[in-house]
């Protein structure tokens, strides 16, 4: 068995974080509260009563279960406090972490936008009216929404990198198993 660390990489929290998500979401799912509320998933395929198989322990699965809600709240409190004390350098300006994982939220927020105003702006419309056409030009252009489109592109690429490579120099306060 591997020896016990008290600090963790961020990109090895985040991944601890996950696999804590994937063990509470499994117990949850295999108790009865759980289970009534998505009764409607399982009532075609099953029929009558169901009672716990003699090997599962309800009592051990719900404490099993605090203590793993426990110690994901724990982890993402260390998360979030790495998160508020490194920095990282984007667009010339000093960032927390935190900050630059809202910025890129943004960022991709924008790019989803700018890509639709690009389509919008590819195309003019074209009224038919009697014998001659109407056209209405876009409201944007084309070349302008292309390269703010990458713009934002680049940027967005240049700060994942970098949060990417903090996350495999950032320590996290926290006692892995």
């Amino acid at each position: 068995m591997a020896a016990k660390r008290d600090r963790l990489k961020l990109y090895e929290a985040l991944e601890l974080r996950s696999e804590l998500d994937a063990r509470i979401k499994t117990i949850k799912d295999c108790l009865p509260e759980t289970r009534q509320n998505r009764k409607g998933i399982f009532s075609l395929r099953e029929g009558g009563d169901r009672r716990p198989s003699p090997d599962f322990d309800l009592a051990a699965a719900r404490e099993g279960l605090k203590r793993l809600e426990l110690r994901r709240r724990k982890l993402n409190a260390a998360i979030q406090q790495a998160n508020f004390q490194h920095r990282v350098e984007h667009d010339g300006e000093s960032m927390t972490l935190s900050e630059a994982l809202e910025v890129r939220k943004g960022l991709n927020e924008a790019i989803g936008e700018l890509h639709s105003q690009l389509v919008d702006s590819a195309w003019q419309r074209v009224i038919y009216k009697e014998d001659r056409d109407i056209v209405e030009e876009s409201e944007l252009s084309y070349t302008e929404c292309s390269e703010r489109l990458e713009r934002a592109r680049l940027a967005f690429r240049s700060l994942n990198r970098q949060l990417r490579a903090a996350s495999f120099e950032v320590p996290v306060e926290f006692a892995d198993e």
